[in-house]
């Protein structure tokens, strides 16, 4: 298990460092989204403040009663945007939901915007003022984050560093907040239910603040699951199939899962936050020139970004 490269990288030194501490920023990250599709992140600009307010806020809407919630569960937005109740994902190849409920925050562009009629508005919590806020400046926080990290990886995959700006500026991004809720009776339980059934995420990149507790392992090249713990408020930050069609597989889309605590545990709730950094839905996911040649045959179909979604929204059975 010794060869798991999930490196600790400091954004501080790709965002203000010298061109040589850039250029191994660059080179640590491909690496390690090369071997095993995961790094954590420190110095990425949201706060120890801003970090406890969030999970503060989710505490506070999970608590919320089931008839309230539910009441913003609005089923033709395909859980893209308010709440989504317990048992309705599942992981692709899964029979057996994920056993969490979510709420999920998108992408807000000025009306005059052409891709407005794309994004569905935010759903306001009446009953929460502080969370909306919130999860607004988070949102904003983790976007510029995500788009330092994918200038990062432009310059290692030989492209112009400013190569995904235009593609994300407004993209179809999503922050969900997640409540892993209780297991009350575990032996009730169908043999295969987890939190979060194995799985690879849709977008671009992910980048998850933190958990409240344990949980998260990635799959990895020896088919050995494998617990990735980040320190304190450090980001996660993993790969997903865009970027992996993109690069026709030189960066991997890592499996990943949430399984379940120890049965000692089961009855403690666990809360987590990630970003799913998207393109804009017209973004070409056709392999890059690059990625392509006699030792790396072109392995996916030319597609778009929001034609992907579409797709995976469908079989992880949000979208009918």
């Amino acid at each position: 298990m010794n060869n798991v490269n999930i490196p600790r990288l400091d954004l501080n030194t790709y965002v203000h460092g010298t061109e040589q501490e850039r250029k191994q920023f660059s080179d640590e990250i491909g690496k390690a989204f090369n071997e095993t599709g995961f790094v954590t992140i420190t110095n990425h600009g949201l706060s120890k403040e801003l970090i406890d307010k969030l999970y503060a806020d989710v505490k506070a809407l999970f608590t919320l009663p089931e008839d309230v919630k539910s009441a913003y569960e609005i089923p033709e937005l395909a859980g893209q945007r308010g709440y989504t109740g317990k048992s309705k994902e599942t992981a692709k190849g899964f029979k057996t939901p994920d056993l969490k409920e979510f709420w999920q925050i998108g992408q807000t562009v000025a009306n005059d915007s052409p891709l407005k009629a794309d994004y569905p508005d935010n759903i306001v919590v009446n009953e929460l003022p502080d969370f909306n806020p919130t999860t607004q400046e988070v949102y904003q926080k983790l976007e510029q984050a995500g788009k330092y990290l994918l200038r990062a990886i432009a310059v290692y995959l030989e492209l112009p560093e400013d190569y995904f700006d235009s593609k994300v500026t407004e993209g179809n991004s999503i922050l969900r907040t997640l409540h892993y809720f209780p297991i009350t009776d575990p032996d009730a339980l169908p043999d295969d239910a987890v939190r979060a059934g194995a799985h690879e995420d849709i977008n671009l990149i992910t980048l998850l603040i933190g958990a409240s507790a344990d949980g998260l392992e990635l799959l990895t090249r020896e088919n050995e699951w494998f617990p990735v713990k980040a320190y304190g408020e450090d980001l996660v930050v993993n790969v997903g199939d865009m970027l992996q069609r993109l690069t026709n597989n030189k960066l991997k889309s890592t499996t990943h899962r949430v399984v379940n605590p120890p049965r000692d545990q089961m009855k403690n709730s666990r809360y987590s936050v990630p970003f799913f950094l998207h393109p804009v839905p017209d973004m070409s996911l056709a392999c890059l020139p690059s990625c392509v040649d006699e030792a790396h045959p072109k392995k996916f179909t030319d597609t778009t970004a929001g034609e992907y979604l579409d797709e995976r929204l469908r079989e992880i059975g949000l979208k009918k």
